[in-house]
C-alpha cells in the first residue's frame, strides 16, 4: 500500500485556501497511485486560532467536508480540522475519508493547556481511540499530544493496529529553549514503531505563526475602575516556526522516508505486510501481552481502596 505524507504550510484561519490546497493534493496523490494521503494536525485552519476557532469550524455535513470526502474517490485521506458537533462542541479533529465516503472524525484526547498551548480553553476532549481498515491494514489515528500519553497508543495496538497515523503541529521554542521538539518527536516516533511493531506515518507542518498572551486587567490595580472600563492587555507577539521533518518509520523503528525541515514537502512509502510479519516473528514483544491483566490492574488501582493484596 502506498502512503503519501503531505507536509503543508496552512494559512492561519483561511479555510478556503487551505481546503483547496488539501483537495488538490489528494487528487494529485491519487494520480500517482497513492492509497492514502495524510495531512498535519489542523491542516485546514492553522494552529494558533485563538478565540476565532469557531469561525473556522466545520460540521460533518458541511459542504467543505463533503468536498473533502469527494476528493478521496479512488483513494483515502486523513486531514486535521476543527469539528463542530450538532451540540455545538468543538474538537481538534482528524477527518478519515475513504473512496468518497466519510468514516469518522477522530477527536484529540489529550489537549495541552500550558505555555503557548490553549487547546483546552477552546476544544472538548475526544472519548475514543478509533481504528479503521484500509487495504487489509488496521490503522489508528492520533493527534500530537496523544502520543505523549502511552496508554493511548497501547489502546490502538490492543485493537490490532498495524499502522499509526500520527499528525501534529510542532514548532521550535514552544516548549522552552531547554527542550528540543525535533529530538523528542524522533524518539517518540521510533519508540512506538520498535516496541509495538507498527508502521508510524508521522506528519508535521511548516510555516510561521504568531501567538500573544492576553490578560484581562481586573486585578487589584484596577479595583477602582468601573467594570465597563475593564481592558485586555496583549503582551508582545512571539513568532513560532513549525519545523516539519515529517517521517515514515517501519516496524523495526527504522526511518524509511524523511521530509525536509522548514519547507513544504511530500514523502511516500510502501507499507509491507511482509515486514509486519517479519517483525512479529523476529521480535514478538507483544506476543504475551494480556490486556485483561491490564484491565484487572486498572480496576484494582482505581477502585480497590481497601488494598486487599494477600501478599501485602
Amino acid at each position: 500500500m502506498k502512503v503519501i505524507a503531505h507536509q503543508t504550510s496552512p494559512i492561519l484561519l483561511d479555510l478556503k485556501a487551505n481546503l483547496e490546497d488539501v483537495t488538490s493534493r489528494i487528487r494529485h496523490a491519487a494520480e500517482k497511485g497513492a492509497h492514502l494521503s495524510v495531512f498535519p494536525e489542523l491542516a485546514l485552519t492553522g494552529y494558533f486560532v485563538g478565540q476565532k476557532y469557531h469561525e473556522a469550524a466545520l460540521r460533518m455535513d458541511s459542504p467543505e467536508i463533503k468536498a473533502l470526502a469527494k476528493a478521496t474517490q479512488g483513494t483515502a485521506a486523513v486531514v486535521g480540522f476543527i469539528e463542530e458537533t450538532p451540540a455545538m462542541n468543538f474538537y481538534n479533529a482528524a477527518l478519515v475519508a475513504v473512496d468518497g465516503n466519510i468514516l469518522f472524525a477522530y477527536r484529540k484526547l489529550n489537549l495541552p493547556n500550558y505555555g503557548v498551548f490553549e487547546e483546552r480553553k477552546f476544544f472538548a476532549s475526544g472519548k475514543r481511540v478509533q481504528v479503521f481498515t484500509l487495504h487489509g491494514f488496521t490503522m489508528a489515528v492520533f493527534i500530537c499530544n496523544d502520543l505523549w500519553h502511552p496508554s493511548l497508543p497501547y489502546l490502538g495496538v490492543v485493537q490490532k493496529a498495524d499502522i499509526f497515523i500520527t499528525i501534529f503541529n510542532s514548532s521550535q521554542g514552544s516548549m522552552g529553549n531547554e527542550f528540543s521538539n525535533i529530538d523528542s518527536w524522533r524518539i517518540i516516533n521510533t519508540f512506538y514503531s520498535r516496541i509495538f511493531g507498527i508502521y508510524n506515518v508521522c506528519v508535521n507542518r511548516v510555516g510561521e505563526e504568531s501567538w500573544s498572551e492576553k490578560k484581562s486587567v481586573l486585578a487589584a490595580e484596577t479595583a477602582t475602575m468601573p467594570a465597563s472600563e475593564a481592558i485586555t492587555v496583549s503582551l508582545p507577539e512571539e513568532a513560532f516556526h513549525f519545523w516539519g521533518g515529517s517521517e515514515i518509520v517501519n516496524p523495526f523503528g527504522q526511518q524509511i522516508a524523511k521530509a525536509a525541515l522548514h519547507e513544504p514537502d511530500e514523502i511516500h512509502a510502501e507499507i509491507s505486510r511482509d515486514m509486519l510479519r517479519q517483525k512479529k516473528i523476529l521480535l514478538p514483544y507483544l506476543r504475551d501481552d494480556d490486556p485483561y491483566f491490564t484491565h484487572r490492574e486498572l480496576q484494582r488501582i482505581l477502585f480497590d481502596k481497601g488494598g486487599n493484596d494477600p501478599d501485602s
